[in-house]
């Protein structure tokens, strides 16, 4: 890596500024997602730059991208691929679907029945694809990028708490300030994808992971993290808590995020930056709200024990 952690994440952050303009924190906790080997969820409503940012992520890195637009009638062998039979040869072929890229964009993810959007689990715990008995592995490093809008709720299936627990993180990049959208208007006139070029490629991003990877947890944070996870376990507005997987997604954001200091331990200050992202799509609300209020509920309530529960020094 001909750079250090902390010099080439805020050269990524910037270069992938000069696409998503005025979304420097969410451009910052995307990056962060995929360094710490994670998945991510941007939920907003339409045309706020969610397709700009996951494509964007891809061709920083000189990934491979594909994106699905998932619907109602979308299978899941669309995602994953089928086997063909090839009349020359007289025998099957698996056909690979677009799941086998990168990074996969999963747009509208909600839109398609749940059996199609269970299709992606395998893919998003393991790396891997299962078909017929034989299992494939997929291009790595590999991560997905899925996008819903919490505000049109007509012909869409809400994501099961199995298919939500997979995403590491689960961000809004919301509308532009007013400066920055008329600085958008008066300058952009053609899709800057088309000139954005990478500056990094697969294996810097797989040695920013292993850096992740050794970054060290002390014994009070690794506590403070399960207090944490207790607390929303105790909530009077919170019907399930979050699970040990979630403190575990958590930590490895954490260690993930503790390389933009140069830093190789994880502090109190990490997981507070990070919580909100990482865990409120993972609580269950006594509440029977949806859409982005449920998000707002989640988020405050997470803001609430960050503030209750006391921090290691």
């Amino acid at each position: 890596m001909p750079h250090s952690p902390p010099e080439l994440l805020q050269k990524l952050q910037t270069h992938l500024g000069q696409l998503v303009l005025g979304k420097p924190e969410q451009v910052k906790l995307a990056l962060t997602c995929l360094v710490a080997r994670g998945h991510l969820l941007l939920e907003d409503v339409p045309g706020v730059g969610k397709t700009t940012l996951a494509e964007g992520l891809a061709r920083c890195f000189s990934m491979s991208f594909s994106r699905v637009q998932f619907t109602a009638d979308l299978l899941p062998s669309d995602i994953l691929g089928a086997q063909v039979f090839l009349q020359a040869k007289g025998q099957f072929e698996f056909r690979k679907g677009p799941v086998f890229h990168q990074v996969v964009l999963a747009d509208e993810l909600n839109r398609a029945p749940p059996r199609t959007q269970s299709a992606l689990l395998e893919a998003m715990a393991q790396g891997q694809v299962s078909l017929d008995g034989v299992t494939h592995a997929l291009p790595q490093p590999f991560a997905v990028i899925a996008t819903q809008n919490p505000l049109d709720l007509s012909g869409t299936y809400p994501l099961p708490d199995s298919q939500l627990d997979r995403f590491l993180l689960r961000l809004s990049l919301g509308h532009l300030s007013p400066e920055v959208e008329a600085q958008l208007v008066a300058t952009r006139r053609a899709d800057p994808l088309t000139s954005f070029k990478p500056i990094a490629d697969a294996a810097e991003l797989v040695a920013l992971q292993q850096a992740a990877d050794a970054v060290k947890v002390s014994t009070d944070v690794a506590d403070y993290a399960v207090r944490l996870a207790g607390a929303t376990r105790e909530h009077a507005e919170i019907e399930r808590g979050i699970s040990t997987r979630a403190v575990l997604s958590l930590m490895s954001t954490a260690r993930a995020l503790a390389l933009w200091d140069g830093r190789d331990f994880v502090t109190p200050g990490d997981v507070k930056q990070i919580a909100s992202a990482a865990l409120s799509h993972r609580l269950l609300l006594k509440s029977s709200t949806t859409g982005s209020y449920a998000r707002d509920e989640a988020a405050h309530l997470i803001t609430e024990l960050l503030r209750k529960v006391p921090a290691p020094r």
